[in-house]
């Protein structure tokens, strides 16, 4: 049987490979075109609802089962997400003065789940993949509710937008095509089976769109103060790989678990932040989403080749509980 590859499984493979490089490079066609670029920013929800969907296709149900089997990994992973990530988006955001829709955008960044290229980091990282897969799944089902509420309480209750439209933005944009994607695959195993070879490309044009769109529709405020919020997104994002990681450790979890946790907690969801940003504020709350979009897949690809080189001692390591 021929195992030979076509033309654009082979892309897919490429564009996975390279998707930080990618990511980049949509970033600085957005500043070198902004006029172009930025009517894409209107279609951020759309763009955001095909990756969710590409996500959901590659769940089953079990892999939820996992919260049953190891309750304590989970929840602790569950926690550090949702809490360290979004105090620290408050924290850097009065270090660095940012204010008005900057400190929305860089809350709204903080307070997503796990991003959807983080399972493929901690496998790069011979993290747990199981564990990560989890708590990304978990973290975008809890995601409504619990990411309107952090907005809410941290970025200012006076806020042109309640409760109510981030919830139903959330469940439109990612549980619906999640969800969908679950059951599509459920029910037609074989089918989604045949196209996961391709997903990668979806997914990750998806991203290098979003990306585009989003700072070529700030570009004159990436050139005036670009240098002060990618610093802040910088910041955030090693501190939330940093602190993810001592969390993890603190509680006595082996590496494997640690490794899991520190990109978990450090890789966001930003392509959800720039779609409500979009939606409910102005493109400028998006900015830190998409700068943060460019940077996490950075340090998360370099992060995991550090990694890779420095496979875990099984025999030397505590058994997850």
């Amino acid at each position: 049987m021929s195992t030979r590859r076509g033309p654009v499984a082979t892309l897919a493979d490429l564009a996975g490979r390279w998707f930080a490089v990618l990511v980049v490079i949509g970033g600085l066609v957005g500043l070198a075109l902004p006029d172009q670029t930025a009517v894409l920013a209107g279609s951020v929800p759309i763009l955001l609802g095909v990756i969710m969907f590409g996500m959901g296709l590659t769940l089953r149900l079990s892999d939820f089962a996992l919260v049953l089997r190891r309750p304590w990994a989970v929840l602790l992973g569950l926690s550090a997400q949702f809490v360290i990530m979004p105090l620290l988006a408050l924290t850097v955001s009065w270090v660095f003065g940012l204010t008005g829709l900057l400190l929305v955008g860089m809350v709204l960044v903080g307070s997503a789940p796990g991003g959807t290229a983080s399972n493929v980091i901690v496998y790069l990282a011979r993290g747990d993949v199981a564990l990560s897969v989890t708590l990304t799944s978990v973290a975008t089902l809890l995601a409504p509710l619990l990411t309107p509420l952090w907005v809410l309480w941290l970025a200012g209750s006076d806020l042109p937008v309640g409760f109510g439209d981030l919830f139903s933005s959330i469940v439109q944009v990612v549980l619906v095509p999640v969800v969908a994607g679950l059951v599509v695959r459920a029910l037609a195993g074989r089918l989604v089976q045949r196209v996961t070879p391709y997903l990668p490309l979806v997914s990750v044009t998806g991203v290098v769109l979003v990306v585009a769109g989003i700072v070529g529709a700030n570009a004159p405020v990436v050139a005036t103060s670009g240098l002060l919020l990618i610093a802040a997104v910088i910041v955030h994002n090693g501190l939330g790989l940093l602190l993810g990681y001592l969390t993890a450790k603190a509680a006595r979890l082996d590496e494997t678990v640690c490794r899991a946790v520190s990109v978990e907690v450090g890789m966001q969801n930003s392509g959800l932040s720039a779609s409500l940003a979009t939606a409910h504020f102005a493109p400028l709350a998006a900015l830190p989403a998409a700068l943060f979009s460019v940077w996490h897949n950075v340090s998360g690809s370099v992060l995991a080749s550090y990694w890779a080189r420095r496979p875990v001692d099984r025999a030397h390591e505590p058994s997850s509980p």
